[in-house]
């Protein structure tokens, strides 16, 4: 812990020794390096356009949570306290706080990408209060990975081969799922997802079909199960003394440059689910080595478990933890979206 401290310090100090003379300074806090968000998106919007598009009165700098060795659970209390002005991660990493923040991204309840986005903007405002609330933060944008699929060492025909097997989760909702098809789930941090998977600690693990590719789960993994069972929803959020601390101009200009930024990434996660699984599974692949993992594409009769699992056992589970009142808010929110209701007993 010492040592990423000490990272976190050094990399806070360079960045304003670096930007001493500009009138806004904002010190941020990426997602993975490996991947796809950080690279195109995250990591040239603070590190370039930023100071572009503002003409230099505002500057950013960004680092990666890997690059920083961070696991992602504490980004937001990062922020809230101070360490960083900005942070991009996951809902699901902050949820353990409070399971409001799962519910724009319950596992497998959410099948395409359109409706997605439907589901994020309904579900907005929510997050918005909760991350004021909890975080004192600002939250500025949603924003996904790709499908979230299941990656596998050894053989899956199907869903009722996931019984018994141990399956590295990121998020209580997704563990949900795991359980309901007869799993054990176990949280795993990204970055050690390849050495537990060739130790056995999990058997099968859950991420995104391009985060998987470019992490090179394929050297480990053998069989890509494309059953859809989330899309990591992501966040952009402020420490809220700093966003208070710009001007209405300043806020403006960032408002509008997020809001760019965010129609960006929706648009190129829309396209990389079947890029990814080709590359990993052999196919054509403009973008790197092709791997050689088993393509498992869901049946029917998967399709259909599964969604039985999003209503009896995510649904219901998610509205038990969060409690009648916020139950209540995502059925008028969200709930009339997906034609569902949750139930907290």
């Amino acid at each position: 812990m010492k040592t990423v401290t000490t990272a976190i310090a050094a990399f806070a100090l360079s960045a304003s020794a670096a930007f001493a003379d500009d009138p806004v300074v904002l010190n941020a806090v990426g997602t993975w390096s490996s991947l796809t968000n950080f690279q195109k998106h995250e990591e040239p919007f603070f590190n370039t356009r930023l100071r572009e598009a503002s003409d230099g009165n505002i500057v950013g700098k960004i680092q990666s949570q890997s690059g920083l060795g961070l696991k992602g659970f504490e980004i937001m209390r990062l922020v809230k306290n101070g360490v960083f002005d900005f942070a991009f991660g996951l809902p699901g990493y902050v949820a353990a706080e409070n399971a409001i923040f799962e519910g724009a991204d319950l596992s497998t309840l959410t099948q395409d990408i359109d409706t997605q986005r439907k589901v994020s903007d309904a579900y907005y405002p929510t997050l918005e209060k909760s991350f004021a609330d909890i975080y004192n933060a600002k939250l500025l944008m949603l924003y996904p990975f790709p499908s979230q699929t299941l990656w596998c060492n050894g053989e899956v025909n199907g869903i009722e081969d996931l019984k018994g097997k141990k399956i590295r989760v990121y998020s209580t909702t997704l563990g949900d799922f795991v359980e309901g098809v007869g799993g054990t789930s176990v949280t795993v941090s990204f970055s050690e997802v390849i050495p537990a998977l060739e130790k056995g600690v999990v058997d099968c693990a859950i991420t995104g079909t391009m985060s998987a590719y470019t992490a090179k789960w394929n050297q480990v993994a053998t069989h890509a199960y494309t059953l859809r069972v989330g899309w990591g929803l992501a966040f952009g959020a402020m420490n809220m003394d700093k966003w208070n601390s710009l001007s209405e101009g300043q806020q403006t200009l960032l408002q509008s440059e997020i809001a760019t930024l965010t129609d960006a990434m929706w648009a190129e996660t829309a396209t990389e689910d079947d890029v990814a699984i080709s590359c990993i599974t052999g196919g054509e692949c403009a973008i790197g080595e092709a791997g050689s993992m088993t393509l498992v594409e869901p049946s029917e009769s998967d399709l259909k478990a599964r969604d039985t699992i999003a209503t009896e056992v995510v649904l219901a589970r998610w509205a038990e933890r969060c409690g009648a009142d916020c139950a209540a808010n995502w059925n008028e929110t969200v709930g009339p979206i997906l034609g569902l209701t949750a139930v907290a007993n």
